[in-house]
């Protein structure tokens, strides 16, 4: 039955392409520019590790590659957490801005897939506009940010920060009740900060989580989401290209190659969903490991930065 339905969803999806479907088109393009860019820049065998730091070996990228499809199943089965489990522990081994810049790549690819997940990503890009606007703003001094600001614990720091901050809310919405609401400035603020973290350190549950507590409409989450979030991956990853010495060659590469992996991860946690695998044990251990990853860069970041 499995086999049935997998086939026909294949022959969906290639009909849906030769008719140019939005959401196949894009799913396609993103995928051909990751594996591309893999391909073109290939920096040589002898050069693999090179552009990384002097004490990452090939193993190392190796388990940077298990990081990557393990990340990639966590958001083809809860449908997020990708960025948030993949980046404290590429921080945690390489250089924090390397990691915050390498890692921009696979979610722009993932955010392009999503893109035409449903029919409301352009209506809610007219009535939310300033909501766009203020996180592409929030985007460019988030990018000079990081560019200033390459050495240190303040990167690891806020990442461990906005990671706390996102378990503390997954724990306290099983206790608080909020009625639904829409608040246009509250929203744009939410935007405006989301667009500064992803672009410091490559988490922004801050969006997503106001649009879970407020605005409980999925369709309109996920299309409105996933506009934002590829203009705010779009705009960062031209800006650090163009206008800083943050996404070297090397870098980009090695970002498309998570990406490429990352692809597999994904296609492993669809199927698992699928199969109907149990969502709350699964995202409770997330919970726990995210948990765990924040108090350990709090251990590395705080004593360094205030005693």
């Amino acid at each position: 039955m499995g086999y049935v339905r997998s086939h026909r969803q294949a022959r969906q999806f290639v009909e849906n392409l030769r008719r140019f479907r939005y959401r196949e088109v894009m799913m396609v393009l993103a995928t051909l520019a990751v594996v591309a860019g893999s391909v073109v820049l290939f920096p040589g065998f002898e050069n693999v590790t090179r552009g990384v730091q002097s004490n990452v070996s090939t193993g190392l990228l190796a388990l940077f590659a298990v990081v990557a499809i393990c990340g990639g199943v966590i958001k083809g089965m809860l449908g997020f957490g990708y960025a948030l489990v993949t980046t404290p522990i590429f921080a945690s081994v390489i250089d924090p801005t390397l990691a915050v810049v390498v890692l921009a790549i696979p979610p722009w690819m993932i955010n392009m897939f999503q893109i035409g997940e449903t029919d409301t990503g352009l209506a809610f890009v007219r009535e939310e506009w300033v909501l766009l606007a203020l996180a592409v703003v929030g985007t460019i001094v988030g990018v000079v940010f990081l560019a200033e600001v390459q050495t240190g614990p303040i990167v690891p720091f806020l990442i461990g920060l906005v990671i706390f901050g996102y378990v503390a809310f997954q724990v306290l919405q099983n206790f608080v009740t909020v009625e639904e609401a829409h608040h246009p400035v509250a929203l744009s603020v939410a935007g405006l900060l989301e667009g500064f973290l992803l672009a410091v350190a490559n988490l922004g549950p801050l969006l997503p989580a106001y649009f879970h507590t407020f605005e409980r409409d999925v369709e309109r989450y996920v299309g409105g989401l996933s506009m934002v979030l590829g203009a705010i991956f779009t705009v960062r990853i031209i800006q650090m290209a163009l206008f800083t010495d943050l996404l070297t060659t090397y870098r980009l590469w090695l970002g498309c190659v998570i990406a490429v992996v990352t692809v597999v991860g994904l296609l492993i946690g669809t199927a698992l969903r699928r199969l109907a695998v149990a969502k709350v044990w699964f995202d409770r251990l997330v919970v726990g490991l995210l948990l765990v990853i924040s108090l350990n860069i709090f251990r590395n970041t705080i004593p360094a930065l205030f005693l």
